[in-house]
């Protein structure tokens, strides 16, 4: 029986179903470091891990004994696709079933944001509130503005859709290359060009070194003083200190953020500003999305365990 490793707990059904397959070992010890991905290469036929496992260069550069890595998430970042492949180990992901789940966390950033709903929920908690006030906590109408949505995939467009047919918002967008859409939409020339002409900027491209850092100072300083960003993507694709400097400075309005650049870590001066919503990587944390993600690496794993070529294989 082909040894397999699951990085972390997942849904009873498909560890179940893996356990009839695999002689499973699961790891409950929380995100792995490279030198436990280097003995996890090393010791088991295949692995299914996630985000925060450092699947490094440094970590493919021992033995390998792992030929499969079935990745949990539609972000593969965490792993060195070009060393995995001079490994010969296959990488896959799960793209797709949690299109709606993350689309829909963009949306409570961005309305929770407009509507400094975190401020209010903090405010309640605290025994604060002292009733209906008139000038209270006013926040920024939402139906009708224009929304910039950075990356015009599958995320991308769902969000745009939620926009426009929910809120009536004009849709604008930036993409690496030319995309039509199923929804009204405007590419405009240039990143910065939909920064400065939207009333929400949200961000959902792909991490990886091609996005990093995308959004930097000058991206933000494009923006108007009254524009709210939103970033469901990668932490490491927002200069998260220019972000801070822009919500400390008033630069811009708010911000509504699921993801952050060095992952649990969440810098003080952000968890500080009344301006940023906050979430704790949400995007795909339904019960159905989760398990639908896990099913899904763990069929990429029986293909290729069974001789077949992953379905979502992506190196």
């Amino acid at each position: 029986m082909l040894k397999l490793l699951i990085t972390r707990p997942i849904a009873a059904p498909v560890l179940d179903q893996a356990r009839t397959k695999f002689d499973v070992t699961l790891h409950e010890g929380g995100a792995m470091s490279v030198s436990d991905c280097a003995t996890a290469l090393a010791t088991y036929d295949c692995i299914l891990p996630t985000l925060g496992d450092q699947f490094t260069a440094e970590a493919f550069a021992g033995d390998i004994r792992a030929k499969m890595l079935g990745n949990f998430g539609v972000g593969y970042n965490h792993i060195d696709t070009q060393a995995a492949a001079a490994a010969d180990v296959i990488v896959s992901n799960t793209p797709d079933v949690l299109t709606d789940a993350t689309a829909d966390i963009a949306m409570t950033l961005l309305l929770g944001t407009a509507r400094r709903a975190g401020e209010g929920e903090r405010m309640v908690r605290s025994g604060a509130w002292g009733g209906f006030d008139v000038k209270g906590l006013l926040g920024t109408h939402v139906t009708g503005k224009t929304v910039g949505i950075i990356g015009m995939g599958r995320i991308g467009q769902a969000i745009a859709a939620r926009c426009h047919y929910g809120f009536g918002m004009n849709v604008v967008f930036h993409n690496r290359s030319p995309k039509v859409t199923a929804v009204p939409a405007q590419q405009l020339d240039g990143l910065h060009a939909v920064m400065a002409a939207a009333d929400f900027v949200v961000v959902a491209t792909p991490g990886g070194s091609e996005t990093t850092k995308l959004i930097d100072a000058a991206a933000l300083a494009a923006m108007k003083p009254s524009g709210i960003f939103i970033n469901i993507s990668r932490g490491e694709v927002v200069d998260e200190i220019a972000l801070i400097e822009a919500l400390e400075t008033d630069q811009i309005t708010g911000a509504g953020l699921d993801v952050y650049e060095n992952e649990p870590h969440v810098p003080d001066r952000l968890r500080a500003l009344d301006n940023a919503f906050l979430l704790p990587h949400l995007g795909s944390a339904t019960a159905e999305t989760r398990q639908a993600m896990g099913q899904m690496a763990l069929d990429n794993i029986i293909a290729w365990a069974e001789g077949g070529d992953p379905p979502q294989r992506v190196n």
